[in-house]
């Protein structure tokens, strides 16, 4: 009995026998997957704009090919969920928040899959799975088209290099018009794409799909679709699929000298030739074949798996490359990786995941040369740590299954590996190799963040060490100016998330909240200042006596704070001048007008008066303080805020609009660039105005514009947020007239 007559058994057999078949069956599986051929093998990604069908997908071709005995839907009535939604928040969202890893078994060949999210919060999850995958299925909802998401997938395939199948899903959804998403391609994303299939009825008519190659028509029969029945084109579709095909072959002859050769010659191309001439174009990139189907109704999805296996590479078909280092410091130079599965060459792996799991810290590795096995030792290329290899598993969603060892190409797991995302492994450590790491973006949302009771410190920060190791682009931070802890990331949804899983997962509920801007105070006109410091009661007093001037730094110094010492003979003794400096900086540590530090100011100590008996470091730290006060009061001060240089990329089409909103906020826009239909706008941007930005910008651009930020200068604000400011302030003190009535 094959091994596939063995799976499909499991979809048959009564409850009291099922899980020990289905025990049988893993067994099976790792045992036959082991030791496939290179050219039996493929790694694949299932990308797409959020909401496209990636995970049903998943799920049904899980399903087709054996490896679960029931499919369930992502947010479906019975609250069980797609098996690659393991986590309780992916459940109950019914979205994909980590990428998960599963393998299976398609026609004699082991494919692994990784299903990632869709949602541009989560992008980092995309960027580390293409980074290792050799191809990928790029799904697009029949109804959406290419969306924003859509749009950033393509981008970081086309980083990495990484050959697609574009699948249209949800044939049978209202308004469904898979002809308008092939234009969109074509135009929006300039891929050189023609169907290989065409739909047999859309919305509530769709029945199957014809395949434009064999020229036949595909059906899908039984209960859950896996009955796969060819037949006649029908009557109606034969002009059509006429047509189409002479598109396909007129598409694939514009970048295929083979097949351009023949369509030149007007020979009629075979089977055979069109396959070998898509699977020659999709390795190179140059045409994208694209496929219909409806996940959720069954339909079209065994055709894709076909596809998989006819038109995306194997792992001797990708060139990978690593980094040669002669010595420590030396730039080092490509040397290409050899993927033979004959272990004659030393292990190269890439750890591109990480996630912690009661066992540890599980380490998801994709292995690029030679093998290996367990009770081996591997070393980090980057900190030349020695590891011993106890645990060797294969990911199937959270559930972890024995290998005793693994070759080239194979993606795998480990326990025990103290690493960062990205690092290089090798057996050999003289082997001083590294791999091109992983393209992480730079956060762009941040709030503030606190545990809401103070014995839940403990856990918080454990969930805050676990969160920022696993995703590089959660970063937090201690902002000592404001006394609180930031989080960053890509987006409050991201944030968001990461909230719910602290209370989740470390029972330690927490605030998100606005993050404060740090303000500053500063001088805005030269003020002298002569005090006296006396205190006398009883014993030994206190006196000390300063004068000099305060004065405002220049704008680019206006950050920075300066004391000098001017004053000549002993009336201030040199060993108190010390105190008069702390005394001047402890007082700018928060200023009198709202609180917050008092920046860009020089204290010039000129003269003073001492006591023989009286006088003391501390006598002159406090009289330092009183001027500086005194200052205060008959002094100008303004208020300094942080000024943002911003730099936002979008479609020419919403240039207007997000100009007119940058202006709102605030924004001098200094600078634009423009190339390829996208427009750069450089613009400065107060920070306080720059909260919710992200949010705005993705509604504004239909989630296509991206924007970075970072610190430019210090400028005066405005006389308005100077006013709130400092009304907000004399509120938390109690400073207000009708708050001291009150009192009284």
């Amino acid at each position: 009995m094959t091994i596939f007559n063995l799976l499909r058994l499991t979809n048959i057999v009564k409850n009291s026998t099922k899980l020990n078949l289905q025990l049988e069956t893993y067994s099976s599986y790792v045992k036959y997957a082991e030791h496939k051929a290179l050219d039996k093998i493929r790694n694949i990604g299932i990308s797409a704009h959020i909401d496209s069908g990636k995970t049903t997908l998943t799920e049904r071709i899980l399903f087709y090919t054996g490896r679960i005995n029931q499919m369930h839907e992502v947010k479906g009535k019975d609250n069980v969920g797609a098996v690659m939604d393991s986590m309780e928040l992916e459940r109950q969202r019914g979205i994909t928040i980590q990428s998960a890893a599963t393998y299976t078994l398609w026609k004699d060949h082991n494919i692994n899959i990784i299903d990632t999210p869709g949602h541009v919060d989560f992008t980092v999850e995309v960027e580390r799975a293409l980074r290792v995958l050799d191809g990928a299925v790029l799904v697009l909802c029949a109804v959406g088209g290419v969306q924003s998401q859509t749009l950033t997938v393509n981008r970081q395939m086309k980083r990495y290099n990484v050959p697609c199948l574009a699948f249209i899903n949800k044939l049978d959804r209202l308004g469904a018009n898979p002809e308008r998403v092939l234009k969109q391609m074509r135009s929006k994303m300039n891929h050189n794409a023609a169907f290989i299939h065409l739909p047999i009825g859309l919305e509530k008519e769709c029945q199957g799909i014809v395949d434009l190659i064999e020229e036949k028509a595909v059906y899908f029969d039984g209960d859950y679709g896996e009955k796969v029945r060819l037949d006649e084109i029908p009557q109606d579709k034969r002009t059509e699929a006429k047509e189409r095909r002479h598109e396909l072959i007129e598409h694939l002859s514009n970048v295929d000298e083979t097949l351009g050769e023949l369509f030149l010659e007007e020979k009629t191309p075979s089977i055979t030739d069109i396959k070998q001439a898509i699977r020659r174009t999709a390795l190179n990139r140059s045409f994208t074949p694209v496929l219909l189907g409806t996940a959720l109704k069954n339909k079209g999805v065994q055709p894709l798996l076909d596809a998989v296996l006819d038109y995306l590479p194997h792992p001797g078909e990708v060139e990978n490359t690593a980094i040669l280092n002669e010595d420590k410091d030396g730039d080092g130079q490509n040397i290409i990786l050899d993927p033979a599965r004959d272990g004659k060459k030393p292990f190269v792996g890439l750890a591109f995941k990480l996630e912690m799991s009661k066992f540890g810290q599980l380490t998801y590795l994709r292995c690029y040369q030679g093998v290996l096995k367990r009770g081996d030792n591997i070393f980090n290329a980057r900190t030349f740590k020695k590891v011993k290899i106890s645990r060797l598993v294969r990911m199937h969603s959270n559930n972890m299954e024995e290998v005793n060892e693994v070759l080239a190409g194979d993606i795998f797991a480990l326990f025990g590996v103290d690493c960062a995302s990205g690092d290089t492994f090798v057996n050999d450590n003289k082997l001083n190799l590294s791999m091109e790491s992983i393209h992480v973006p730079d956060p762009v949302v941040s709030m503030a963040i606190k545990p809401k009771n103070n014995k839940d410190r403990d856990n918080f920060s454990k969930a805050v060490a676990r969160f920022t190791k696993e995703d590089p682009t959660f970063q937090f931070r201690y902002d000592s100016d404001n006394k609180e802890t930031i989080v960053s990331g890509m987006g409050e949804l991201h944030l968001e998330i990461y909230a719910q899983r602290m209370e989740r997962e470390y029972n330690c509920p927490v605030e998100l909240g606005k993050p404060k801007v740090a303000f500053r105070e500063t001088l805005m006109s030269p003020c002298t200042f002569d005090y006296l410091h006396k205190k006398q009661s009883g014993g030994a007093g206190q006196f000390a006596r300063v004068s000099g001037i305060l004065e405002p730094l220049p704008p680019h110094q206006n950050t920075m704070l300066e004391f000098v010492d001017e004053t000549v003979g002993t009336n201030v003794p040199k060993q108190f001048v010390p105190g008069v400096e702390k005394g001047f900086l402890d007082t700018c540590q928060k200023g009198y007008l709202s609180g917050h530090k008092i920046s860009g100011v020089k204290f010039r100590l000129q003269d003073g008066a001492h006591h023989i008996v009286d006088s003391s470091e501390l006598a002159f730290f406090l009289a330092a303080k009183g001027a500086v006060k005194d200052v205060f009061e008959d002094g100008a001060w303004q208020i300094l805020e942080p000024i943002m240089f911003v730099e936002v990329v979008l479609p020419d089409e919403f240039h207007g609009a997000v100009l007119g909103q940058l202006n709102k906020r605030g924004g001098i826009i200094t600078g634009t660039e423009g190339a390829e239909g996208w427009t750069t706008l450089y613009a400065e941007v107060p920070l306080n105005n720059m909260f919710g930005y992200a949010g705005e910008l993705r509604s504004q651009t239909q989630g296509k514009g991206e924007f970075s930020m970072e610190y430019s200068r210090y400028s005066p604000c405005l006389p308005e947020v100077q006013e709130q400011l400092i009304r907000k302030y004399q509120e938390e003190m109690g400073l207000l007239p009708d708050q001291k009535k009150k009192k009284n």
